[in-house]
């Protein structure tokens, strides 16, 4: 028993590294945008303005083993008087995936990576409004897993409808 065991010790240590391993390699502001339209008149409004926020989640291959995941974040504030702020950020960052299985690649670029990189991108959003003359714009956390859920949900409804069908 103890030669058995032995065996299966040298085995697993001589092995080749197939586990799952995904790291993050590195994050970035790959591109920011702050306009303020009506300065300096918009600083005199009285108004609460409408804020409208868009996010948007892109995933790219840029090696063997490596991905970007891009988060962009829109967000339009508007009065009656007119746009008080547009801001766009893209913010990115790249992930190191070995042995991955291929199932489970999208799951982690459309749910797990933009939850790991959100706190980040949060910040640089909040800081850029804030520079810009307003109050920091602190988003709510999103959870990423759960939308990726919904979105494969209709995925497979609208899989299964006749082509054409609106």
């Amino acid at each position: 028993m103890a030669d058995e065991a032995d065996h299966i010790t040298t085995n697993i240590g001589n092995g080749a590294d197939t586990a799952p391993q995904i790291a993050l390699i590195s994050q970035y502001v790959k591109d920011l945008s702050f306009e303020n339209p009506n300065a300096p008149a918009v600083y005199q409004w009285q108004d609460q303005p409408q804020i409208d926020v868009q996010f948007n989640i892109g995933a790219e291959r840029v090696g063997d083993e490596v991905l970007e995941i891009a988060l962009k974040i829109e967000v339009k504030a508007v009065a009656p008087q007119g746009t008080a702020f547009a801001a766009e950020l893209l913010y990115a960052a790249l992930f190191g995936m070995r042995n991955v299985p291929e199932e489970q690649i999208q799951p982690f670029m459309l749910a797990e990576a933009p939850r790991l990189i959100f706190p980040f991108a949060r910040r640089v959003l909040a800081d850029a409004i804030r520079d810009g003359g307003f109050p920091p714009l602190l988003l709510d956390p999103i959870d990423f897993g759960a939308l990726y859920l919904q979105q494969a949900e209709q995925m497979e409804v609208t899989a299964g409808e006749p082509a054409g069908h609106a």
